[in-house]
């Protein structure tokens, strides 16, 4: 499977999410970052297995005792966070883009920096600078789908393009 397949399955599924909560609202069409706490179990029965195809991988899924408390002290979702993990590096620990993303999360080597990553293959703190990344984003964008699309494609051009960039990986 493609990254950016993962991500598009990704994007769909915050999509599907949000127009349940505008649903829920009576309208309003953004998650707010209270929210985020409900990505996982919408679309299918609480408790439930997700439809086939949705299911998180076996090599991702491995990561969720690691992701699960970083996750809850930024009050992300684990589950979005590892599809974010899956649609990234496809939970490889090691994965470097073309582009120089390193690690679970692919964290590019200025942002590991400025989050004060020093060793971005070191699955923890990749961890826990990609949440915080993420969550920062979800912030400052306030929707879950755009920051996504900030996190795959950068923040500059989520705002060059008033939305999510048409980039072939994003």
């Amino acid at each position: 499977m493609r990254i950016s397949d993962a991500f598009q399955r990704t994007l769909q599924r915050v999509q599907e999410i949000e127009a349940h909560m505008r649903d829920l609202r009576g309208g309003s069409a953004q998650l707010s970052q209270s929210d985020t706490a409900f990505v996982a179990p919408i679309g299918f029965p609480v408790g439930g297995t997700p439809p086939p195809g949705m299911q998180i991988q076996p090599q991702v899924r491995a990561w969720e005792p690691l992701v699960a408390p970083i996750a809850a002290r930024y009050n992300l979702d684990t589950e979005l966070v590892l599809r974010v993990i899956e649609a990234e590096s496809g939970g490889d620990p090691h994965a470097v883009s073309p582009k120089g993303a390193m690690g679970l999360m692919q964290l590019m080597p200025d942002t590991a920096r400025a989050l004060g990553v020093s060793d971005p293959f070191d699955p923890v703190q990749n961890i826990e600078g990609g949440v915080r990344y993420l969550s920062h984003l979800i912030q400052r964008f306030g929707d879950v789908r755009l920051a996504l699309a900030a996190y795959n494609a950068g923040p500059t051009n989520v705002q060059r393009y008033a939305g999510v960039p048409p980039f072939p990986e994003t």
